[in-house]
C-alpha cells in the first residue's frame, strides 16, 4: 500500500504526519511518501530571503527534520518528494502519476490567509484527488 502525506511545516502537518506514519507502522508492506511542495509565489520570497540556494534548501529540510526522526524512531522508512508549483494541483498530479493508495493531509497550512480568499489546499486536494484523503485537524 502506498500512502502518502503533504507537509508544509505547520502544526497541522505535522500532526497528519504523526497519522501516515502510525498508518504505516500497522499496515504490512505499507510505503510513506512526504511530499514538500514549494509554492511559486511563496518560493520566490523565501529565494529572495535566503543567502544561498544551499540555504533555501536547508531550510526546506529543517521542516521536514522533525517526520523524518519521528519516522526513524518507530522504524517506518520514508521516500521524501519535494515538488514545486501550486500545492494543491501539484499533490493532486503527483498522487496520480504515482498511484497513491491513501493520502493523508492537515486541514490548514501556514498561510491563514491565503486560504481565506482562495480556499484552502485540503478542501482542494479532497475534491479533485482520485484516491481516499484523510484530513487531520
Amino acid at each position: 500500500m502506498k500512502i502518502a502525506v503533504a507537509v508544509d511545516g505547520s502544526d497541522n502537518a505535522l500532526r497528519a504526519a504523526k497519522h501516515a506514519i502510525l498508518l504505516a507502522q500497522y499496515l504490512p508492506e505499507a510505503h510513506l511518501e512526504i511530499i514538500n511542495v514549494a509554492d511559486h509565489n511563496k518560493a520566490k520570497d523565501e529565494y529572495l530571503l535566503a543567502q544561498s540556494p544551499e540555504s533555501l534548501v536547508l531550510k526546506r529540510e529543517q521542516k521536514l527534520h522533525p517526520i523524518r526522526e519521528l519516522a526513524e524512531s518507530v522504524g517506518v522508512e520514508i521516500k521524501i518528494t519535494m515538488l514545486k508549483g501550486n500545492p494543491s494541483q501539484e499533490i493532486i498530479k503527483h498522487v496520480k502519476e504515482q498511484s497513491i493508495d491513501q493520502l493523508v493531509i492537515g486541514s490548514r497550512g501556514l498561510n491563514v490567509f491565503q486560504e481565506m480568499v482562495l480556499g484552502s489546499v485540503s478542501h482542494k486536494v479532497m475534491k479533485h484527488a482520485h484516491c481516499p484523503v484523510t484530513i487531520v485537524k
